[in-house]
């Protein structure tokens, strides 16, 4: 036999072991390029993933939980003999509630009251659950026109995820209030396009001004368009320019409160609304910095600034009220009007969240498209 042969057949064992060893080790190379491969093209997927989301930021900058983009809903206008149902969904009602009731029973109107017009839990006009069941079965009520809020105070924010948007919106109508009520005219105009309106409650409509009536009027009984600055001159042009979109905002301090939450305000394209009472300039300053650095005024048509009552200065070396405007503004290119008639004013102009205006502070023009139909 060969020497050749022999030795094979001696060793043919540790030969065959040798053989496995090299398979198990190729195998295993196999694997660690295999490995290597996928995770580069881990890494290349999640760096063009961590590109986009920076594009994405840079091309954006607000800082929004609320993206929807509702079709504008019109409202039916008011006529004498409809049905107007009065809400407490804040505090309770007080003595001047019922000056409220006498305008617009003045006026031809019929009005019903919800349970929350009646009710107290604590400071509020029932609980959380009587004050959102007002609103949601008044929308509900084909009976009922309109819904005015007869008081502001605290908590329209208690009950706002408890209010039913497909209702609101398969049953549109007007929606009325302010000051604490901004809560749930934003919410309601952001998740269902519904125009609601920043308007005149309670001792508002007491020995009612002329302006405040006009205003009135044209807001909720009429389907043309108009000028919200043709009611009264005594504003200001603090930036001259044009701009148009969707009118947006109401009270500084619920406006800062919907940040952070589902029904975060949503300002780009739109023309910012704003008015405040009893906040101390400083105090202005900050919340007006919050919106700012939440991307809030990157992209506007326009600012509002509305009636801001006893803005007092906490120290004297504290900004003034106008100074904190044209700190925060001033640089913005976009049409600015201040010290407008509304808020907690008299008289009080009433204010369409949601609907479509054009801005043009060389006509002295804030062109409001429809309000009503």
């Amino acid at each position: 036999m060969p020497i050749f042969l022999k030795f094979l057949l001696k060793n043919f064992k540790s030969i065959k072991k040798e053989v496995r060893t090299i398979n198990k080790k190729i195998v295993l190379l196999g694997l660690i390029i295999s490995s290597l491969a996928l995770n580069a093209t881990n890494y290349r997927t999640v760096r063009e993933a961590v590109k986009t989301n920076a594009a994405t930021k840079s091309t954006n900058n607000q800082n929004t939980k609320n993206n929807t983009v509702n079709e504008v809903i019109i409202p039916k206008g008011l006529k004498p003999g409809d049905t107007i149902g009065l809400i407490a969904p804040a505090n309770y009602t007080n003595e001047n509630s019922n000056a409220e009731v006498e305008y617009l029973t003045s006026r031809g109107f019929n009005v019903v009251y919800g349970q929350s017009f009646y009710s107290r839990w604590y400071g509020f006009g029932g609980t959380d659950s009587v004050r959102a069941k007002d609103i949601n079965d008044m929308f509900a009520n084909p009976n009922i026109n309109a819904i005015f809020a007869v008081r502001g105070g605290y908590g329209g924010i208690r009950i706002v995820d408890k209010l039913n948007y497909d209702i609101i919106k398969k049953n549109p109508k007007i929606i009325s209030g302010f000051s604490d009520n901004t809560t749930l005219l934003l919410a309601i105009n952001e998740k269902t396009g519904l125009v609601t309106f920043h308007g005149p409650m309670a001792d508002n409509l007491k020995n009612i001004p002329p302006v405040t009536e006009n205003a009135f009027n044209k807001a909720f009984t009429s389907n043309e368009s108009y000028n919200l600055l043709g009611f009264d001159d005594t504003y200001t042009i603090m930036k001259s320019g044009r701009g148009s979109g969707k009118i947006t905002g109401g009270n500084l301090s619920l406006v800062v409160a919907t940040l952070g939450t589902d029904h975060e305000i949503n300002t780009d394209g739109k023309i910012l609304f704003l008015e405040e009472t009893n906040e101390a300039s400083y105090r202005v300053d900050r919340m007006l910095k919050q919106l700012k650095l939440a991307g809030k005024f990157d992209k506007l048509q326009g600012i509002i600034l509305g009636d801001f009552k006893n803005p007092k200065q906490s120290d004297p070396t504290d900004m003034t009220i106008d100074e904190v405007f044209y700190d925060n503004f001033g640089k913005l290119n976009v049409p600015i009007v201040k010290n407008f008639k509304s808020g907690h004013v008299r008289p009080f102009i009433a204010v369409p969240i949601g609907a479509k205006a054009v801005m043009d502070t060389y006509k002295r023009e804030i062109m409001i498209e429809k309000a009503t139909k």
